[in-house]
């Protein structure tokens, strides 16, 4: 290798970018920061600079700039401070980057993951929002820029292990009959149905199993992250919605399986923990060390399944009713879900009023052809609207 790869890392403050940067950080012969983003932790940015001396560093506003080029500059480093979308989209298409780590949460990360994707990157997609949102589109652009995409979710990067190389010519063609995506069931699981309209932004963001953002959590504590994962899958792999089926399993051991036609079903295993598949993505097609411990089977003992409960999990349900409808649908069920969480946590709506918003959203909204990406956003803002709408409605 004559130099190390240049990696950018967009959301570097949130969980997948900390564990990206841990990873990074123990192979430096072979990886190099070349840029990170923040949005909110800015102090915590600040460390991240001085600790990994970016050339680049992403911040939203035009204040936080300026304080942050202060304090780069009293630290002695030369990184250079960039503002806003536009400086998201100058470091993901710089032509001295190698890989970008699209881990932005939300519709937010999708303008910027799509310059790196024009620009030809690999891209280590952490980012699901943006093949939900416009997943044809990506799509394109993906073949036809040639860039590669390697999944970070750890159930796709899961799947991706278990699919044969030559998977993108067709489920049928390469003997696949079934996509078996796994999620934990979150803290919810076993709620008696009564007491969920009392539960907590805290309950909901204890994840059992997995160390993540208040967003992610909420999403997997009502099971929508499945549901976009579904939508995701479905695009990643070029699957039918009826191909791609839930599995709950508590341990989270088993992160996904494939089903072939001839009766074999390939699982991936591992422990609970993001630095597997950033890992994987970051080195494939070779292996390098996460510094993941061993899987200990002894100490796991016994793997359960279920089949989700759609009454209890009723946003799994609306998940795989746009992914059936396509077009608008995931953009508007996305932008709806993100309206809904946020006031959820901020504590203006119960755990149950997050699908009845999205459930509305999507029944107030027809869904139309989307060709562009103009379009994409004009459905996020239209499925805003009418999310915000229901908030006001009701004294929200």
């Amino acid at each position: 290798m004559s130099r190390p790869q240049q990696i950018t890392v967009l959301g570097a403050t949130g969980s997948i970018g900390l564990s990206t940067l841990d990873v990074i950080a123990r192979h430096p012969e072979r990886y190099q920061v070349f840029a990170l983003s923040g949005f909110t932790r800015l102090s915590e940015l600040l460390a991240l600079c001085i600790k990994h001396a970016p050339r680049f560093a992403v911040v939203p506003e035009v204040g936080a700039a300026r304080n942050l080029q202060d304090d780069l500059h009293a630290a002695g480093l030369s990184t250079r401070v960039l503002v806003g979308e536009e400086g998201l989209c100058q470091v993901a298409a710089d032509p001295e980057v190698d890989a970008v780590m699209a881990a932005i949460v939300g519709a937010a990360g999708l303008r910027p993951t799509l310059a790196a994707v024009e620009a030809g990157k690999k891209i280590l997609l952490a980012n699901k929002e943006a093949l939900v949102m416009s997943g044809a589109l990506f799509m394109q652009a993906v073949r036809k820029s040639g860039s590669v995409l390697l999944p970070i979710d750890s159930e796709h990067n899961a799947i991706f292990q278990c699919m044969p190389r030559d998977f993108a010519r067709g489920l049928g063609a390469v003997g696949v009959r079934r996509i078996l995506l796994t999620a934990s069931g979150g803290p919810f699981r076993q709620t008696p149905m009564a007491e969920l309209a009392h539960v907590s932004p805290e309950q909901a963001c204890a994840h059992p199993n997995w160390s993540m953002g208040r967003k992610i959590s909420v999403d997997s504590a009502s099971m929508m992250n499945k549901g976009l994962e579904l939508i995701e899958a479905c695009w990643l792999f070029d699957a039918k919605p009826s191909q791609v089926e839930v599995v709950i399993h508590p341990q989270s051991v088993i992160h996904s399986l494939v089903d072939y036609i001839d009766g074999s079903v390939l699982a991936q295993l591992g422990n609970p923990d993001m630095r597997t598949p950033i890992a994987n993505a970051l080195a494939w097609p070779e292996r390098i060390d996460s510094g993941v411990p061993p899987l200990d089977l002894f100490a796991v003992a016994r793997l359960d399944f279920q089949a989700p409960d759609e009454e209890r999990f009723p946003c799994l349900r609306l998940a795989r009713q746009a992914a059936e409808a396509g077009n608008s649908a995931p953009a508007m069920l996305n932008a709806a879900n993100e309206v809904a969480v946020a006031a959820f946590l901020d504590g203006r709506v119960r755990y149950p009023e997050i699908a009845s918003i999205i459930e509305e959203t999507l029944n107030l909204e027809p869904v139309v052809a989307v060709d562009d990406l103009e379009a994409v956003f004009t459905a996020d803002a239209k499925a805003r609207v009418l999310a915000e709408q229901w908030l006001s409605r009701h004294g929200r």
